[in-house]
C-alpha cells in the first residue's frame, strides 16, 4: 500500500521518483497521526510554494483516490501530508501476507553466494562466553541471508596454525604428558597454554624454543605435525559438542593450515606485480599510502603469516564459491587486520574486494566487569555458561509448571535461547556484561520473555481446538480455511490494528538486518510483536468473544504466532510450545 501511494504521488509530482517518495515517507511517532507522513519540506526550493501549500495539493490528491489506494482519510498538517489508511484493507492485506509464503520477506539473494567466516576458535583453547558472541552473532546473519534466499556459506577457519602451537609442544613436553592430556583433554593443554605465558616472562628461551618447534611444523616436521593434530582431534571433539547445544554446524572446517601451502604461490604472484618489498628479512606490502602499517606476508624465516594465509583464503574462496560477499564476524580488535588484507586483495587487481569483502566486528564479553582472556586463565567456558542456564530454566519450570511435559527439553531451548538473545539483543558493536539476572528474567528484553509470548499464543489456538503440543507448528487451517470470510473489522480496533502494524515490518526487519549485518534489528523487531501481542491479549478478548470476533482474533493469534516463531529461528532460538 505504501508503494502503490508513492507510485500515484509520482503523478502529482512528475519530476520526483517513486524511490524518492519511499526514502520520504515516515512512520508517524503517535497513531493519531497517522500511518504515513510525508514531509514536503524538500519539494519547496524545486517547486516555488510553501511546504504547506504543497501538502494541502498532495492530501487534495490523495483524498480523490483514496478508494483505489486504500486510504481512509488524508490530512495537511503543518507542510506534513498524514496519511490514515483503510485500517480494515490494511489488516487484511498484512495477515494475508504474513500467512503466505516465507510470511511475506522476498528472497533478492537467490542465485548469489555468501560466504561468512565465524566461529573460528583457536585449537587446544576452549570456548568461552566471549567466543559465543562470533558464533550466534555468524549463526543469526546465516540464517538471515538464507531467509533472504542467498545460497550461503558457513565457513569454521579454525585457528589451528602458528607460533602459539610451538609454545604449547613445548609447554606438553615440560609440564605434561600423554596420559594427563587423553584424561583431560582441553582443560589439561589449556593449563600448561597458562603456565607458558606465565613462565616464558622468567625464561626468554621458552620463546625461542617455542618458535623452533614451529618451524619444524613449517617444514613439516613428523614429530611436531603428530603432535599438532593430536592436539587438533582433541579440540575438535570439545567444539562439537558446544555447537551441539547451539544447534550450529558448518559447511567447511578449512582453517588456516590449509591455506600455509599456498602462501608461496602467493608471494611470486605478489612478486610479479611488484608488491612485495623486503623489510628486516621479512617480506611486506607497503600500505603507507592508505594510512596504514605494513601488511607482514612471511617472517624473516620464511614463515607464512596471518595476513598471508588470510589473503590466500579469500582468493581460495572466490575461486571456489564465486562469492558475491564475503564476511568476516571476528572481534573489534581485529579490524586494522582485515584492513589491510582487504587492500592488499584489491591492490592484486581485484576490484571487485571492495564491495564484497565485509568485516562484521563485535565488542567484548565481560562477566562482573572482568575481561575474559586464555592467557592468563581468566575464563568462563561457554559450555559451563549454556549448562548453567539450562539448569536455571529447568529450576524456573519446577517452581512454575512441575507438572510441563518434555521439561528437559524446555529447559534447554529456554536456557540456551535466554544465552543467544542477551547477546543478540544488544548491537554487536557495544561490549556486553553478562549477568544472570537479566539473561533469565521472563520479563524485559529476554529470550524467555518472548518464548512465553509464544507459549502463550499457542495456549490459546489449542484451547480453540487448533493443533497439539506434538507439532512443529500450529496450523489454523480451519479457522483460516476461507481468509477472505474473516471480517477484519473486528481487528480494527487500537490494539488489534497496533499489532497488526508491527506484524507487517517483518520483512523490514530481516532486510535491515541483512543490511546492517545486525541481528540486534531483528532481536528487538521481535520484542516490539511479543509487546504488542500482550497488549493486545489484555485488551481484547479472545477465545470467549462473539464467533465472528474470535475467527478474527485467532487469525492474529495465528500469524502472530508463525512469525514469532520464524523471528526467533533467524536468531537460532527454538520456542518451546508450552512453558
Amino acid at each position: 500500500m505504501k508503494t502503490q501511494i508513492c507510485n500515484y504521488l509520482t503523478t502529482q509530482l512528475p519530476e520526483t521518483t517513486s524511490e524518492q517518495f519511499l526514502t520520504l515517507m515516515e512512520t508517524p511517532p503517535e497513531a493519531f497521526m497517522g500511518d504515513f507522513a510525508l514531509p514536503c519540506f524538500s519539494f519547496a526550493k524545486a517547486l516555488r510554494k510553501n511546504p504547506k501549500l504543497i501538502a494541502e495539493e498532495l492530501a487534495a490528491g490523495l483524498t480523490a483516490q483514496a478508494d483505489k489506494l486504500g486510504i481512509e482519510k488524508v490530512e495537511a498538517v503543518n507542510g506534513y501530508c498524514n496519511i490514515f489508511l483503510d485500517r480494515v484493507a490494511y489488516v487484511k492485506q498484512c495477515l494475508t501476507t504474513a500467512n503466505g509464503e516465507n510470511h511475506g520477506v522476498q528472497q533478492p539473494g537467490v542465485g548469489k553466494t555468501v560466504c561468512m567466516d565465524y566461529s573460528s576458535p583457536n585449537i587446544a583453547k576452549n570456548f568461552h562466553v566471549g567466543h559465543l558472541r562470533t558464533t550466534v552473532i555468524g549463526n543469526s546473519l546465516y540464517k538471515i541471508y538464507e531467509k533472504l534466499g542467498y545460497d550461503v556459506v558457513r565457513i569454521n577457519h579454525l585457528g589451528d596454525w602458528g607460533t602459539q602451537f610451538g609454545k604449547l609442544i613445548v609447554a606438553y613436553k615440560k609440564w605434561s604428558s600423554k596420559e594427563e592430556i587423553e584424561e583431560k583433554g582441553i582443560e589439561e593443554l589449556m593449563r600448561i597454554y597458562v603456565k607458558f605465558n606465565q613462565e616464558k616472562d622468567k625464561d626468554a628461551s621458552l620463546m625461542e624454543e617455542a618458535r623452533n618447534w614451529f618451524v619444524k611444523m613449517e617444514q613439516n616436521d613428523e614429530e611436531a605435525l603428530s603432535i599438532w593434530n593430536w592436539f587438533k582431534d582433541i579440540s575438535l571433539m570439545e567444539f562439537e559438542r558446544v555447537y551441539k547445544l547451539l544447534g550450529i554446524s558448518f559447511d567447511s572446517y578449512i582453517g588456516e593450515s590449509f591455506y600455509r601451502e599456498k602462501v608461496p604461490a602467493l608471494v611470486e604472484e605478489l612478486k610479479e606485480k611488484n608488491l612485495l618489498t623486503e623489510s628486516q628479512g621479512a617480506n611486506v606490502i607497503d600500505l603507507s599510502a592508505y594510512d596504514m602499517p605494513p601488511c607482514l606476508i612471511t617472517k624473516s624465516d620464511g614463515g607464512s603469516i596471518y595476513h598471508s594465509r588470510d589473503i590466500a583464503a579469500v582468493l581460495y574462496r572466490k575461486q571456489t564459491y564465486g562469492f558475491e560477499k564475503c564476511l568476516y564476524v571476528t572481534g573489534l580488535e581485529q579490524s586494522l587486520h582485515f584492513k589491510q588484507v582487504f587492500t592488499a586483495v584489491k591492490l592484486m587487481g581485484n576490484d571487485w574486494a571492495e564491495d564484497a569483502l565485509v568485516h562484521v566486528p563485535y565488542g567484548l564479553v565481560s562477566m562482573a566487569g572482568a575481561k575474559l582472556s586464555s592467557r592468563t586463565g581468566n575464563i568462563v567456558y561457554a559450555e559451563d555458561i549454556l549448562k548453567e542456564a539450562m539448569e536455571r530454566a529447568m529450576a524456573a519450570i519446577q517452581t512454575k509448571n512441575p507438572d510441563l511435559q518434555n521439561k528437559e527439553e524446555t529447559a534447554k531451548q529456554v536456557g540456551v535461547g535466554a544465552v543467544i538473545f542477551h547477546d543478540l539483543f544488544n548491537q554487536r558493536i557495544k561490549n556486553v556484561e553478562f549477568n544472570w539476572e537479566d539473561v533469565l528474567s521472563f520479563e524485559g528484553t529476554t529470550g524467555p520473555y518472548v518464548q512465553y509470548t509464544y507459549a502463550r499464543a499457542k495456549s490459546i489456538l489449542r484451547k480453540a481446538g487448533f493443533g497439539d503440543e506434538t507439532e512443529d507448528s500450529m496450523p489454523c487451517d480451519n479457522a483460516l480455511a476461507d481468509i477472505a470470510a474473516i471480517n477484519y473489522k473486528h481487528l480494527a480496533d487500537e490494539a488489534s490494528y497496533a499489532l497488526v502494524k508491527t506484524l507487517s515490518g517483518y520483512e523490514a526487519a530481516v532486510q535491515g538486518a541483512a543490511e546492517r549485518y545486525e541481528p540486534s534489528v531483528v532481536a528487538r523487531y521481535i520484542i516490539s510483536v511479543a509487546s504488542a501481542f500482550n497488549k493486545f491479549y489484555h485488551e481484547c478478548p479472545i477465545l470467549n468473544a462473539s464467533e465472528e470476533e474470535k475467527q478474527a482474533r485467532l487469525a492474529l493469534v495465528d500469524a502472530v504466532q508463525k512469525v514469532l516463531k520464524d523471528a526467533c529461528g533467524l536468531l537460532g532460538m527454538e520456542c518451546p510450545e508450552e512453558m
